[in-house]
């Protein structure tokens, strides 16, 4: 058997869906499939609004949760030229979409209370194409907690920002998953980085991480906070995951002439790009995770300049979820969380 958590559908009116715990039967692996073990799991911000029911697309109910997850190969059906039993490994985040810079060639399924099932249980099969090796240097909480959230960042920050040494790099709502990976990445690539945040002490972290400086976006007219910061040398590159007010603010006050905004998300709602973006030769592009291909950039990435993942917290054992979930919604945590999985003497 194999321990799990899935998301059981309660009653239309009940504010959060229920976390269960269950025993599934052990998967086996098909032809070119490996069976993983999992070590520890991670969440994001997807599993919150899918238990609040305000997640956009198509959920499955009684289905596993979880995206992000490190594990060990314990069997192959197969020959595989990349892996063998014994190898350390983190899993694709999502299946449907091998290299296309553009978007996903197929039906595109995060892992979790999806088609894709997920990876909150204490072993997977999975198709060898969606199994990499994980980077050597990081603790199983780090390569657990790098999966989705750093493939988003990679892919808005590279892919889409064409961020490159010496570019001024705003990264928005700092201290969320995505938003951290994004700053050391933009470090590491030698970009000038400079963030925001409702709280100072955020501010103050990510500036130890290598930020040049910070806003914070409750205060009145924070956008010439960040403009004293910079020296008044505008952004050229936005990595944001809000929208909303501030993106306005963003695209007609901060961005540089032919300056780039890049959005991965909409927690702070719909925004209207009006004329002095488009005066201003801005451009808006929409960016949603990334494909197979840019997951082995990002865990090559991550290998080269040694990054460690920032772990805000770990819960031992899978009957946590549901606590570290909580966690999750009230926006304490600086990085991610992570549930280590237990399992019995074998």
């Amino acid at each position: 058997m194999s321990t799990a958590v899935i998301i059981e559908e309660t009653d239309s009116n009940t504010t959060f869906h229920n976390l269960k715990v269950v025993q599934l039967p052990r998967p086996v692996p098909k032809t070119n499939q490996a069976l993983v073990k999992i070590g520890a799991a991670a969440l994001n911000h997807r599993e919150y609004w899918i238990l609040r029911g305000q997640y956009g697309m198509n959920v499955e109910y009684n289905t596993i949760i979880g995206a992000d997850a490190v594990g060990t190969v314990v069997e192959l059906n197969g020959e595989s030229p990349n892996l063998k039993v014994g190898d350390r490994v983190v899993l694709t985040p999502a299946v449907g979409w091998e290299k296309d810079p553009r978007g996903p060639e197929k039906e595109y399924s995060i892992r979790g209370a999806s088609k894709a099932q997920g990876v909150f249980t204490q072993y997977r099969a999975l198709d060898f194409s969606e199994i990499f090796k994980a980077p050597a240097h990081l603790t199983d909480a780090e390569a657990a907690a790098l999966p989705l959230a750093g493939l988003t960042a990679y892919r808005a920050l590279f892919t889409k920002g064409h961020v490159s040494k010496g570019h001024n790099v705003l990264i928005t709502g700092i201290g969320g998953g995505v938003a951290v990976f994004a700053l050391q990445f933009a470090v590491a690539a030698g970009a000038n980085v400079y963030v925001t945040s409702s709280d100072d002490s955020k501010i103050a972290r990510a500036k130890e991480l290598g930020a040049k400086g910070g806003a914070n976006y409750r205060k009145a007219n924070w956008e010439d906070d960040l403009l004293k910061i910079t020296g008044g040398q505008k952004i050229g590159v936005t990595i944001d995951g809000a929208s909303g007010v501030g993106a306005e603010i963003i695209m007609n006050k901060v961005l540089a002439p032919g300056g780039i905004f890049v959005s991965y998300g909409q927690t702070g709602g719909d925004f209207t790009i009006g004329w002095g973006p488009i005066i201003n030769n801005a451009e808006f592009r929409g960016s949603t995770m990334g494909s197979n291909a840019e997951f082995e950039q990002t865990l090559k990435f991550v290998e080269k300049h040694q990054i460690h993942p920032i772990v805000s917290k770990v819960w031992q054992g899978l009957e946590h979820a549901e606590e570290a979930l909580h966690f999750l919604k009230n926006g304490a945590q600086f990085g991610k969380l992570v549930v280590a999985v237990q399992h019995d003497q074998e």
